[in-house]
């Protein structure tokens, strides 16, 4: 066989926009696209698609999301856009006092303190029994074969696999994380590029959510041993925790960007700060796309929005302000006026006062869902149910154990959450769906991408393969390693703190669909930073 490295690329490559009629499912992984494209063939529609998709994404990309994650959708059907929000709360025995008492002085990463209620199975099931076509059952059949035949490991998988592995092997020593062990480095390593994997458990799991319409894992058998878990341990998640959980049908907010709608879900979801950063950068003109003026004001937007984010966002019904005095034009119009020709340091503002992998989806007859789930910090806690392969998230991480902070830890509460699924209308005809994954690059990604489209009618695969920069802390900034070193430069000479990354994957990865309302075709782009991929009909 020839050697060779499946992370080595020294040649510039291009990947060309994707065009089809009949459906189009993009996403990070080959194998789950392809799995939602085999649902549109046998006659499911666009969420039926999303579902099936989603549900392997679990099995071949684990190193971003499980069974055990929380997600969103927003679902455009017959006309209008609906949202979901599957994420899950805090477990009703925890509280600030509990963890001060055993010595925590701040969330932890790993382990049993920072699971919350996964919220993606019952997710699943409201989607398909509001707009599915086929049968619930029907749309596993793909996931659970590649959990019990296995599948090769693809090479962004592989590399952030065994990037995790070295991680957890020096982090990892208490009994409750030895079945991750088991399961995902079964070898005793993890499992190379290329090397097939399975995971019976998984499997298992997966048929079990299939058979009973995801009840066992809330109120049935997978629930009991998810309960069984955590009392072994002395954790806080239970099945009473499970069998009270139901997800939001919610009101998708957006913003008007030159015109166009850009849709997100509403708080906990940190979808709202792309949208403030576009209600702020809809004040300037910009001529060109690659100048330092362009960038240095899409910077200095994202910095604003991004600290009153984090100053005021959790469960909506818990903030301080209200998503309307967030959004109101008057306040993105006093943000604005705080954007010279100098990096500043953000603080956050005073509004007024009141009361977060992703895939794309589409089929012929006009349905699309934009739709993103994850465990977050890629396999989550850590902690995986013996016998199931199911990876509990550790969204509890970003709740503050200070009670005076907006996002402080409550029983049943919802924090803070990163993934956001985007949509794109205008006139009130849709446009489609689009996302970019990777914790707080998310809503960073989204006003990127918009951009790139709307201001610099960028295709959807070139809107996905222009460089991107992230915003850190303070004037902090990282570009990826196709950033142009003269206008890096440039914004250095701005006062921003410029740092070259060598690694793309950091600045998320990102998937697109567009529709043409005259003709029904659809034009995709996926992401070059990842195993991306569009898989049409």
């Amino acid at each position: 066989m020839i050697q060779y490295d499946s992370m080595y690329y020294p040649y510039a490559s291009r990947r060309n926009a994707v065009y089809g009629q009949k459906g189009m499912v993009a996403t990070s992984q080959p194998l789950a696209a392809e799995a939602g494209l085999e649902i549109l063939k046998k006659g499911g529609n666009a969420i039926d698609a999303a579902i099936a998709t989603a549900a392997a994404l679990t099995v071949v990309e684990p190193t971003s999301n499980g069974i055990g994650s929380d997600s969103f959708a927003l679902v455009w059907v017959d006309g209008k856009l609906h949202g979901l929000n599957a994420s899950g709360y805090a477990p009703q025995n925890i509280s600030i006092e509990k963890l001060k008492e055993k010595g925590y002085e701040e969330m932890p990463t790993f382990g049993k303190v920072p699971v919350t209620v996964p919220g993606t199975p019952k997710g699943w099931a409201e989607l398909s029994d509001r707009f599915g076509k086929l049968p619930f059952k029907d749309l596993f059949e793909p996931a659970i074969r590649y959990a019990e035949e296995g599948y090769p490991v693809s090479p962004t998988l592989g590399y952030h696999w065994k990037s995790a592995y070295k991680k957890f092997k020096s982090l990892f020593n208490d009994e409750i994380f030895e079945e991750w062990f088991n399961v995902f480095a079964p070898n005793g390593r993890a499992p190379e590029i290329g090397e097939v994997w399975s995971s019976p458990g998984h499997a298992r799991a997966l048929k079990e959510i299939a058979e009973t319409k995801a009840d066992s894992f809330y109120t049935g058998q997978l629930a009991e041993e998810i309960d069984a878990l955590f009392k072994k341990h002395d954790g806080y998640l239970s099945i009473e925790d499970l069998s009270n959980y139901e997800p939001k049908w919610v009101d998708p907010i957006k913003a008007n960007y030159r015109g166009y709608d850009v849709w997100e879900i509403p708080p906990n979801g940190q979808g709202i700060i792309a949208l403030m950063a576009l209600n702020i950068l809809k004040g300037f003109d910009f001529i060109e796309k690659d100048s330092v003026e362009t960038y240095h004001k899409q910077i200095e937007a994202m910095k604003l929005a991004f600290t009153d984010g984090l100053e005021y966002i959790t469960q909506q019904d818990k903030m301080d302000v209200s998503v309307d005095s967030l959004l109101v034009e008057k306040y993105a119009d006093e943000r604005r006026q705080l954007i010279g020709d100098e990096a500043i340091d953000p603080k956050p503002g005073k509004p007024q006062r009141g009361g977060t992998v992703y895939l794309s989806a589409a089929d012929g007859e006009g349905n699309m869902i934009s739709y993103i789930q994850s465990n977050y910090m890629g396999f989550g806690s850590g902690v995986v149910v013996p016998n199931t392969g199911i990876a509990l998230q550790n969204r509890g991480h970003t709740f503050s154990l200070n009670p005076e902070h907006v996002n402080s830890l409550e029983p049943g509460k919802q924090t803070y959450h990163t993934i956001i699924p985007g949509f794109l209308s205008k006139d009130g005809e849709p446009v489609g769906p689009f996302g970019v994954m990777g914790g707080f690059m998310q809503p960073q990604g989204h006003a990127q991408v918009v951009m790139n489209m709307v201001d610099f009618q960028l295709n959807p695969q070139a809107a996905l393969d222009a460089p991107r920069w992230q915003w850190m802390k303070g004037k902090t900034v990282k570009v990826d390693p196709s950033f142009p070193v003269h206008l890096a430069q440039a914004l250095q000479r701005k006062g921003h703190l410029i740092e070259r990354s060598l690694y793309h994957h950091e600045f998320g990865r990102g998937q697109i669909i567009v529709r043409d309302s005259e003709t029904g075709v659809l034009c995709g782009g996926t992401e070059p930073r990842t195993d991306g991929h569009v898989a049409v009909w």
